[in-house]
């Protein structure tokens, strides 16, 4: 596991809202997308992910359903709320704060 990957799973909440701001998905949907868009430098295990939808969703910031697909299997779909997509903007302004400190404290100072 790269340092990369340690940053990206404290932030865990704020990717799974980021790719609920695109549409509903379920689970293993969302994960396999996350792979994808990283090169594979972040998976979420099945246990990190569920936890996070749990948390997020006590939370108020997704509601879930069961949808059923042609082949009828059932799959449990998140959705954000407006709870959720305030979090959001929240969540990339407090990112967008600490990149800016970061790359002034790692900037080379020649």
């Amino acid at each position: 596991m790269s340092m990369t990957g340690d940053l990206l799973r404290g932030h865990t909440e704020a990717i799974l809202l980021a790719q609920l701001l695109k549409q509903d998905s379920y689970g293993y949907e969302i994960s396999k997308h996350i792979a994808q868009l990283t090169g594979g430098s972040l998976e979420l295990k099945e246990a990190t992910l569920y936890t996070a939808f749990r948390r997020l969703e006590a939370a108020g910031l997704i509601a879930s359903y069961w949808s059923s697909s042609a082949s009828g299997a059932r799959r449990r779909y998140y959705t954000l709320t407006p709870q959720g997509r305030e979090a959001h903007a929240r969540q990339v302004r407090e990112w967008e704060q600490t990149r800016a400190i970061l790359d002034r404290l790692l900037e080379d100072p020649e």
